[in-house]
């Protein structure tokens, strides 16, 4: 999967599930809502924006683009069951791994929405097979490919901490009695870390490693140390001192040619055939009928 779709399926993925969920599953609450009267969202003053007036902006603005990658997405399925086009837990596993461990703090997303990102990715290179899938690259091309880009294989030891940082060593012992008393390591961040970035999300700081430069190195040497789903002991910062909690741990690793074959062989493709990474090359095949914002396409 090239680096441009995996950007693009970040940047997406929360974004379309976010509005596909208030487009097609609140607005039918609202609906059934409004015959005993319109619930408020906003107001302005003594003038009311009602919460049906807000999710029909929010259909008329983004409905095109959601409903089109629900289209992309079936068409995509349906072809792959038609050309009898797979793709393997293992596959989907290492690019999830490639994503986390390449975007770091975007890991706070891609952890929220872990099995709508597998679905998202399953189907990104079910298209990416469809695609190529009649494209012949000899094994001299692929391996030279493979030979000049190997760091893009190559996957870092990576951690999902989230932290709580605070002014004091005392306040960070007291914080970890607190959790040792039981309570909720987002709630303490939410009430008592002074990063109020990190605070809004529980703590989150997503996916680090060695080759996050903006990363403390106290972190990571506090985090090779940690059992995922425990504490640290109080870490000294430039800024004071932090607690810090490990969500995950992905072992670093160099793929070897042979092991990411399969993928180098769509990568080149892909560029050798320029065409855009998109199911609606196969919507005439699959008979797609639109009939968004009253207009029929077939």
């Amino acid at each position: 999967m090239p680096k441009q779709k995996l950007r693009a399926i970040i940047a997406g993925l929360a974004f379309l599930n976010l509005l596909t969920i208030m487009i097609f599953v609140i607005k039918p609450l609202i609906i059934s809502k409004s015959v005993m009267g319109e619930e408020t969202a906003a107001k302005v003053g003594s003038k009311d924006i009602s919460r049906e007036a807000w999710i029909n902006e929010l259909e008329k603005r983004y409905g095109e683009d959601v409903l089109e990658d629900m289209v992309d997405k079936e068409v995509v399925k349906q072809a792959a069951e038609k050309y009898k086009v797979k793709t393997s837990e293992k596959e989907v596993d290492r690019e999830l791994k490639m994503m986390k461990t390449m975007y770091g703090t975007a890991g706070q997303t891609l952890n929220k929405s872990a099995g709508q990102l597998r679905q998202e990715i399953q189907s990104s290179l079910l298209l990416e097979k469809l695609l190529t899938k009649d494209v012949s690259v000899s094994d001299t091309a692929m391996q030279k490919y493979y030979d000049n880009n190997k760091d893009i294989y190559r996957i870092p030891t990576t951690y999902h901490i989230s932290h709580i940082t605070s002014a004091t060593k005392k306040q960070a012992d007291q914080i970890i009695r607190e959790l040792e008393k039981g309570v909720s390591f987002d709630v303490l961040a939410m009430e008592k870390s002074l990063d109020e970035f990190t605070a809004n999300q529980g703590g989150d700081m997503g996916y680090i490693s060695q080759d996050n430069e903006q990363v403390s190195k106290d972190y990571i040497s506090a985090a090779e140390k940690l059992q995922v789903n425990k504490w640290s002991d109080p870490v000294q910062t430039d800024d004071g001192w932090a607690v810090l909690y490990l969500h995950e741990k992905i072992e670093g690793k160099q793929y070897k040619y042979e092991e990411v074959k399969d993928k180098i062989q769509r990568q080149i493709a892909l560029e050798q055939i320029q065409a855009p990474v998109s199911g609606k090359i196969f919507w005439d095949e699959f008979d797609v009928e639109w009939f968004y914002g009253m207009k029929e396409q077939k």
